[in-house]
């Protein structure tokens, strides 16, 4: 809506335009963005592997965030149910929650050239397949670890596995980390944090091959979805129902709770219920508001009701999780030493 104020100077009156918007959407946020910053990604490690001739390397036993990006040549990626996609030079991959997976090489291998033990070059690059071998592959890899102990349910809102073809940006964001990373200026978590987080959003927005894996980035990916997420986020006191959420997406009941659910990988109403979840976790944390203020800027009417909610929900009260939690550490980079994948 445009408001015009009058004003008069002597002989000449002025109108002054002005806007004034009601709609919930001038509160919009930006639920990618959000989710990213509760992770509270850290404690970056990245290298430089070559590979040459055949070699595979499996990686089971890491729950952290993995990302490549491959700078010559060509790999493959393979998941645990077999699924495989193969990247090329200027391929980005991230897995959220990295377990039981295998990265190998372009040329056929064979379980015979499983990388064990890996090799330290004099220049600090690591080398799969033959150590005296023409190099056929050149990769930045690196994990990363989500420090927030919502990891797990927020990790569930991503998309199980993001490649990234061709974009640029993505390189030269993990080739500042591992400088970073490397480094001993001041304000080094700062700045790694800071790195992180943009890496993190810059590879789910970039995102050219979700195909059929459900996730948040997915449902954004949707227009008219994407208007429930985000009013979700920007008021998640508001007491949404599954047809007040379908009018804010333009669509009938029915098909935007189907749309969704094959979307995102959840009904509407549980994902609200993820999202408020996480919100007053991370609220406890910080120690910055009671638990009764807590309750209603999650949408609930009683403080005696939210704690219900969350104790069936998380084990134990708000208030004792308050007074209990403590702001987890992460892993430093030498719990990686020796990864490949």
């Amino acid at each position: 809506m445009i408001d015009r104020t009058k004003m008069v100077t002597g002989c000449w009156t002025f109108y002054i335009a002005t806007s004034r918007v009601f709609s919930t959407e001038s509160k919009m946020s930006d639920p990618l963005a959000e989710i990213v910053g509760l992770l509270q990604p850290g404690a970056p490690f990245s290298k430089c592997v070559t590979g040459s001739g055949p070699w595979r390397v499996r990686r089971t036993q890491s729950p952290n965030p993995y990302y490549a990006a491959v700078l010559q040549g060509r790999l493959r990626y393979r998941g645990q149910n077999g699924e495989e996609v193969i990247l090329g030079a200027g391929d980005f991959i991230l897995i959220p929650s990295a377990q039981n997976f295998m990265m190998l090489s372009d040329a056929p291998s064979a379980e015979a050239d499983m990388v064990i033990d890996p090799v330290i070059l004099p220049d600090g690059d690591y080398r799969v397949g033959s150590v005296n071998g023409l190099v056929d592959m050149r990769a930045l890899v690196g994990y990363c670890v989500f420090q927030s102990d919502d990891a797990t349910l927020l990790a569930s809102l991503l998309p199980e596995l993001v490649v990234v073809r061709g974009e640029h940006r993505l390189p030269m964001l993990m080739q500042l980390l591992g400088e970073e990373a490397a480094g001993g200026k001041p304000a080094r978590e700062v700045m790694l944090r800071h790195l992180l987080e943009v890496l993190l959003i810059e590879a789910l927005r970039s995102a050219a091959e979700l195909g059929d894996l459900p996730g948040l980035v997915r449902g954004l990916s949707d227009e008219r979805l994407a208007m429930a997420i985000r009013v979700m986020h920007a008021r998640p006191e508001r007491g949404w129902t599954v047809a007040e959420l379908s009018r804010e997406a333009g669509m009938s009941r029915s098909g935007f709770h189907e749309r969704f659910q094959t979307a995102v990988g959840m009904a509407p109403i549980e994902y609200l219920k993820t999202w408020r979840l996480a919100v007053a976790r991370n609220l406890l944390r910080k120690r910055e508001a009671s638990v009764g203020e807590i309750a209603r800027k999650i949408g609930y009417r009683s403080t005696s009701a939210f704690s219900v909610a969350f104790t069936r929900e998380i084990g134990v009260s708000p208030a004792r999780y308050a007074r209990d939690t403590k702001a987890l550490p992460g892993l430093d980079g030498t719990e990686f030493d020796g990864a490949i994948a």
